[in-house]
């Protein structure tokens, strides 16, 4: 009897307490892992879809006075971006798919759409009008970003005008460290030539786990339709 009361005493094994110890830590892992790429997506995606709505109530009333013009032939205006909010829109026709565009690539405005590199060309002007966009979870907008080929047609659409640029560097063809700024400048790779030309350029991480790695397509100007009201 004294040993079987020793027994009890004992409890469970360590052995035991381990293998539950790892199956509550791989539990708890897999959890936050699966929140991170579908609950995180879920969640942005039906924020980005708010911002669009705002933004195209917004554009609804009358053309602002500053972005009247007179000459039907001169180039549309874009207004100056409000920073950390959404601006403009984005569409790719080979996804089907519409983002927000938000002035600033800080994380918390990745996290609500595409971003916008501050500093950069505006939407359908001379230069490199440059852009982010998370290639997994926050609603992951560039998760088929490899996917474009030369030729396809990304799509910009302001108050004032809609752009189309057309994919003359597919992102899958260039991988770049992440601090290789010369991808931004109004002509890529090239610091000191003024540019003559609307660039578009779309960046996001080349891998599916963090690393330095980021593809980087470019694209040129094709077509503008301005908008009469």
């Amino acid at each position: 009897m004294a040993k079987r009361a020793l027994k009890e005493k004992r409890g469970a094994s360590p052995f035991l307490i381990l293998l539950v110890t790892l199956l509550i830590v791989t539990l708890a892992a897999g959890g936050y892992l699966a929140w991170l790429i579908w609950g995180t997506t879920a969640f942005a995606r039906d924020r980005a879809v708010e911002e669009i709505t705002q933004l195209r109530t917004a554009w609804d009333g009358p053309m602002p006075p500053e972005l009247i013009q007179e000459d039907p032939e001169a180039p549309p205006i874009v207004g100056e971006p409000r920073m950390h909010q959404a601006n403009w829109l984005l569409r790719i026709p080979a996804f089907g798919a519409e983002w927000p565009i938000i002035a600033g690539v800080e994380e918390t405005d990745l996290n609500r759409g595409v971003g916008w590199y501050p500093g950069s060309a505006r939407p359908g002007q001379l230069g490199n009008f440059a852009l982010a966009g998370n290639c997994l979870t926050e609603g992951e907008p560039f998760r088929r970003l490899l996917e474009l080929r030369q030729g396809d047609e990304v799509v910009v659409e302001t108050r004032s005008a809609t752009f189309t640029y057309e994919i003359v560097s597919a992102p899958a063809e260039l991988t770049v460290d992440a601090t290789d700024s010369w991808v931004l400048d109004p002509v890529p790779g090239h610091t000191d030539v003024i540019p003559h030309q609307a660039l578009i350029t779309l960046t996001t991480c080349e891998d599916l786990f963090p690393t330095q790695d980021r593809a980087v397509g470019f694209g040129a100007l094709t077509a503008t339709e301005k908008k009469t009201s």
